[in-house]
């Protein structure tokens, strides 16, 4: 299994420069890169491959001599990433690559092999005497490559991949009980199904407030202060939300099997100007991808349900659908049997009972391609409303 330990490096100057100009390097020759492979295909519709694009580099460095004084091997991978990009693009899991610009964002490089520790010192191409590390935790497994990164306020980390030999665990069995449901909001950052609710913690709320504060500031009054103090603060924000996250996806990580997610469309709720800040702020996609990979270190199951799941307007008690029922209203009464909800707890059950009833059709499609029953299909019976549902569901087939 792979996995990446992240580390605090504290180089020299002169190292410091040096990983600056290895930065810098790696991002002249992906967009020379990107450059001419868009060119070629716009002369000729000649898609050049990644090593085409590698073979271009000696005569690229004749023309540019500073481009001798960095690691080749971070060069050559700088195209990779590059070729990489095309392909998640033409696989429709990102946009078209961009052109990488100096000093927006965190700056980045990488090196493919040659990687070792030595006396809290990481040493690779370039840096014989070694870099200051902080490890923090030990590296479990084989080095295969690293990546040095650069923040806005001008620290340096390395995220080192390893394979670490480990096995990945088998999922544990769905049912019932050891199953939660998860509802993402922006009041709310999580309700869940067993009634828990984590709100964001006041420091990160007062964080945000600052900063929103200190951008209004800088857009009156631009000075590199201003601008440095900003980029202090947004590593701030960010570095508190990342924790919190983290918090919180190992506790349902660590208190549940199986784990009910809405599949949201993040990217088309950001074109809603309204809402874009509020979202951005709470950052579901991050927390979700957390989920995602703990849950697979840890054998825990994620299922989803369809993102047009009716799960806030659905009564969890009977299964009454309210049409009526707005964005503003928190709790609202179900007109069929009485029963009062909170809206979040109660999609966070319709969440969780629609991904068991999701599951017990899949499974009875899969192994008898009917619906005849849900024997079988859970080490428990489901929700009596997933029960309800799947009968409806058999009754209409």
């Amino acid at each position: 299994m792979l996995k990446a330990f992240k580390y605090r490096l504290n180089p020299t100057a002169p190292q410091a420069e040096l990983i600056n100009k290895h930065i810098g390097c790696a991002r002249f020759v992906y967009n020379n890169a990107l450059a001419f492979k868009q060119s070629e295909y716009a002369k000729d519709k000649t898609n050049h491959s990644w090593y085409s694009l590698v073979k271009r580099l000696p005569d690229l460095k004749k023309e540019n001599e500073w481009l001798k004084e960095v690691n080749s091997q971070s060069l050559q991978q700088s195209i990779v990433n590059m070729n990489t990009a095309f392909e998640n693009f033409f696989k429709g899991r990102t946009d078209f690559p961009k052109f990488k610009k100096k000093g927006r964002g965190k700056q980045s490089f990488n090196i493919p092999q040659s990687i070792k520790i030595d006396n809290d010192k990481l040493i690779i191409p370039k840096f014989k005497k070694g870099v200051d590390i902080v490890l923090h935790r030990q590296i479990k497994g084989e080095i295969k490559q690293a990546t040095i990164s650069r923040t806005p306020t001008g620290k340096y980390f390395v995220s080192i991949l390893c394979e670490t030999g480990e096995v990945e665990k088998q999922s544990k069995p769905v049912n019932e009980e050891t199953t939660v449901g998860v509802d993402l909001g922006i009041k709310s950052f999580l309700v869940a199904s067993n009634g828990k609710e984590y709100d964001n913690p006041k420091y990160l709320r007062k964080s945000i407030d600052r900063l929103k504060y200190q951008q209004r500031q800088f857009s009156r009054h631009k000075s590199n202060k201003r601008k440095h103090r900003l980029a202090i603060l947004h590593e701030k924000v960010a570095n508190q939300r990342k924790d919190f996250l983290h918090k919180v996806s190992t506790e349902l990580i660590r208190e549940n099997q199986s784990i009910a997610l809405e599949d949201l469309n993040i990217s088309g709720m950001l074109k809603n100007h309204c809402l874009a800040g509020s979202i951005s702020d709470v950052s579901w996609g991050m927390f979700v991808a957390m989920l995602e990979y703990k849950a697979k270190w840890n054998g825990v199951n994620i299922l989803r349900i369809g993102r047009f799941e009716p799960s806030s307007k659905t009564c969890s008690a009977c299964g009454y659908i309210n049409k009526e029922l707005t964005l503003k209203d928190r709790e609202w009464v179900c007109p069929e049997c009485g029963s009062v909800f909170n809206r979040d707890l109660n999609a966070s059950v319709n969440i969780k009972n629609f991904a068991l009833n999701k599951l017990c059709t899949e499974h009875t499609l899969k192994n008898h391609g009917t619906l005849p029953s849900l024997e079988g299909a859970l080490t428990h019976e489901a929700h009596p409303i997933a029960l309800a549902w799947v009968g409806s569901s058999q009754n209409g087939a």
